[in-house]
């Protein structure tokens, strides 16, 4: 288990670039068996989802089509308990299948937030994919359809979760020691 250092924290391997491809890929099965015949939207959720969008996305065998929107609700290593949009969503998502795509659920405010003005559009169906979960820090609770890993409650960096700006780049998930 290798101890990395970002700005002033200690950080150590929590999930392995190989075990995080194979349950994207497993997700990415599941996506296709369940929308054959469809073209879902998928919204990626800047700027933590990028990488996991991505590699889902490369795995996907359907037609379908993605977009990005921009929601901040962390300042350092703490949900700052306030959901910011700063880029919003342009598409048209009225009578289509959509596919949220979310880096980390952890209080559930960000999508809480978020969902409301998102089915007032009149969506088709609307699920979510998470990468994390942290059950034990979850204040708004919500169904993810997809999601890859249930974690601690610890702070999280790597495969494009950053702290203050950085460890977005890292292959592996690290967490905090």
């Amino acid at each position: 288990m290798s101890v990395i250092q970002v700005h002033d924290k200690s950080f150590e391997t929590f999930l392995s670039e190989e075990t995080i491809q194979k349950r994207v890929k497993e997700l990415a099965v599941a996506i296709n068996n369940d929308y054959k015949g469809k073209q879902p939207l998928f919204i990626g959720i800047l700027n933590g989802a990028f990488m996991f969008a991505s590699d889902l996305f490369k795995n996907l065998e359907i037609d379908a089509e993605i977009c990005f929107i921009k929601l901040i609700s962390y300042q350092g290593t703490k949900s700052a308990g306030k959901v910011v949009t700063s880029i919003g969503l342009m598409e048209d998502v009225h009578g289509k299948d959509i596919i949220l795509i979310e880096d980390i659920v952890d209080t559930g405010k960000t999508l809480n937030d978020f969902l409301p003005g998102l089915r007032h559009q009149q969506p088709a169906s609307l699920k979510i994919a998470a990468l994390l979960h942290k059950p034990d820090a979850t204040e708004y609770p919500l169904i993810i359809d997809y999601l890859a890993f249930s974690i601690p409650d610890k702070f999280v960096i790597g495969y494009g979760l950053d702290y203050d700006g950085l460890g977005r780049n890292l292959k592996e998930i690290y967490q905090l020691v």
